[in-house]
């Protein structure tokens, strides 16, 4: 009945999403299982793509030809820029998605992929012979047979569903759970732990009072998430923001003698940066009131994801709770908030590939490596899914590293540092973060996942045209000079000294009291380069950003290029750190079991101290 494939994936959520279309199209033979054809790449939770530093992950997913970007701007109902305020390093797009959509669109995009075939229904074992992958067994009791497989099984492996004292299985709301396959692993020599995830309550719009609430709208001028994307969002839908107050709080402090986390009930450690809204009354005990973002599910749904207000409380209590929020006081809910509490693997146990050490093609990505959120996930599935099919091609696997992209930073830090808690990606996990922005992912990563055979040849194209227009414009204000009775109202105007004589455009750009608009609205004859050129706000934007930051990001590249010093100095898999007695007691223990590839990473290991380095580096020296 069933053909041997290259690539086997479990789970079609984000990441096993973009890990079965990465294989494929690298030319793999490839079978996605899943216990749900209609829920493929469902969002459990909150209707959204992006964020802060996630925004950034989900441009380097399409830089490096995933599908994460084209879905979202095909099914976007908002889109908004974040931290424009700040300095450009900390820009992050988001979108507002259609949930349906999202899902509908990803399942569309899938059945178009060559090389992909599905089936639906439960993994429930593993076929393993002397350390090696061979397949996989499905709850109807197939033997599927494979090279590698991926496992990305999301919140389902042994998934609890909590309500305040009601506690039953599920793999989500609905879903049944996935077991079998923890027992297998842990047998095999996996460590394994808990951990919880949470959502809110939903709510009908049609009982909702906006006009008690501050209404967010999108950008003005919406942006894309893909670079592919030529379309623009015409019409948009507004969020909306309220607040808990002292009165809320109290009420749901009612139900905490209920509560599943405080009862101790739930074993899985939360996510410190999501928590929910009783760990943040509790937490924070001083504030009166905590925001909430009400967001709609889609176009034509009345279903509206109260962010901000996840709860595993009676959901009666909830149900009183919400109804004293502004907003919602004759509020009717679809269903309550519930957490999740499910199995995970530490993350110490992948390669930088993400296959595992233990089992030969046997690769995890998602939620399964502790993480949280839909674009951690999805960015691990791609990496799997390339490094899947690399490897049966006997090709070098594929490592992006720290200062390349927020996924190497993901990466090494789950697999270097591990976690204790559900990690979730921040701009300040990346200390090379002004290289790292979202508006040149596509520079940074697309020419080396073409060179994969990943990303098409209409992206390397885009891309390069991307780079000439760039340099053109780059080219043009830092040769053209500007005269003081041309400038100098504008720059009165912003609140900026007066020139006395003349000046590079470039150098009037430095100020950061001045824009490029504001310079193409001023002078004629950079208006008129730049529209007959063509060159669009993408590359304008560019344009200034380097035109600012082009010291910092001078010495911040000089900076990476000394730390790829130590990621240079590679360190042999089977290394015996016991054999070093001047290691500390600590870091022997830890580089035994990380057992890191390169001296950078041994570096960055909990645990391991300056000193420990030195001993190291003097070693490889001799």
């Amino acid at each position: 009945m069933f053909e041997e494939y290259d690539v086997i994936v479990v789970g079609a959520g984000h990441s096993g999403s973009e890990a079965a279309a990465a294989a494929a199209n690298l030319g793999s033979k490839t079978l996605l299982i899943t216990m749900n054809m209609n829920a493929i790449a469902q969002m459990s939770c909150n209707p959204a793509m992006g964020g802060i530093a996630k925004g950034q992950i989900v441009r380097e997913i399409d830089a490096l030809g995933g599908y994460s970007g084209l879905v979202t701007d095909k099914s976007m109902i908002q889109f908004r820029m974040l931290n424009k305020s700040k300095g450009p390093a900390m820009w992050s797009p988001r979108a507002q998605s259609d949930r349906m959509m999202f899902s509908a669109e990803w399942r569309t995009m899938l059945e178009g992929t060559k090389n992909l075939d599905f089936w639906q229904d439960m993994v429930k074992g593993l076929i393993v012979e002397k350390s090696t992958i061979k397949g996989v067994i499905t709850g109807m009791g197939h033997k599927i047979y494979s090279k590698s497989v991926i496992l990305t099984n999301g919140t389902f492996l042994n998934g609890i569903i909590h309500i305040g004292q009601k506690q039953f299985k599920g793999g989500r709301m609905g879903d049944k759970p996935s077991g079998g396959l923890t027992e297998q692993l842990i047998g095999l020599g996996f460590d394994s732990g808990r951990m919880k995830t949470g959502t809110p309550v939903r709510v009908d719009g049609r009982t909702i009072n906006f006009d008690k609430m501050e209404e967010q709208k999108g950008d003005e001028n919406p942006e894309n998430f893909s670079f592919l994307s030529k379309t623009k969002l015409i019409k948009q839908r507004s969020c909306w923001i309220t607040y808990t107050s002292p009165v809320v709080h109290d009420t749901l402090k009612l139900g905490f003698n209920d509560s599943p986390m405080f009862a101790g009930r739930i074993d899985g450690v939360g996510p410190r940066y999501c928590p929910s809204i009783e760990d943040k009354i509790e937490r924070f005990s001083d504030k009166t009131k905590h925001q909430l973002f009400v967001e709609p599910e889609g176009w034509d749904t009345v279903e509206y994801y109260v962010n901000g207000f996840s709860s595993s409380l009676p959901d009666d209590i909830q149900f009183k709770a919400l109804r004293k929020i502004a907003g919602f006081e004759n509020a009717k809910i679809f269903r309550p908030g519930y957490a999740i509490e499910y199995d995970y693997f530490p993350p110490t146990q992948l390669k930088y590939s993400l296959e595992t050490k233990l089992i030969e093609g046997l690769y995890f990505a998602g939620q399964i490596n502790g993480t949280t959120g839909y674009e951690e996930a999805a960015a691990q599935g791609l990496m799997a899914g390339i490094n899947a099919s690399l490897k049966i091609n006997s090709k070098n696997e594929f490592v992006l590293g720290r200062s390349e992209s927020y996924i190497g930073v993901l990466i090494d830090d789950l697999i270097t540092k591990g976690v204790d808690e559900p990690y979730r990606m921040f701009t300040s996990r990346a200390e090379h973060r002004i290289l790292l922005r979202q508006d040149n992912a596509d520079i940074r990563l697309t020419k080396k996942s073409f060179d994969l055979g990943l990303a098409s040849a209409e992206r390397l194209d885009l891309m390069n045209e991307k780079i000439r227009k760039t340099k053109l414009l780059t080219d043009f204000i830092k040769s053209e000079s500007i005269s003081p009775d041309q400038i100098n109202s504008l720059l009165e105007k912003n609140g900026t000294n007066s020139l006395k004589q003349k000046t590079k455009i470039a150098n009037i750009l430095l100020r950061p009291q001045i824009s490029i608009n504001d310079l193409i609205s001023h002078i004629d004859f950079l208006s008129d380069f730049v529209k007959t050129n063509n060159l669009d706000n993408v590359i304008c934007e560019s344009v200034e950003i380097f035109t600012k930051y082009e010291r910092y990001i001078e010495k911040e590249n000089e900076f990476a290029d000394k730390i790829k010093l130590l990621e240079n100095l590679s360190l042999k898999e089977d290394f015996d750190y016991n054999s070093l007695q001047s290691l500390s007691t600590e870091a022997r223990e830890k580089l035994s079991k990380v057992k890191p590839k390169t001296l950078g990473q041994a570096s960055r290991i909990s645990g391991v101290s300056p000193s420990d380095i030195n001993v190291l580096a003097v070693f490889l020296k001799r």
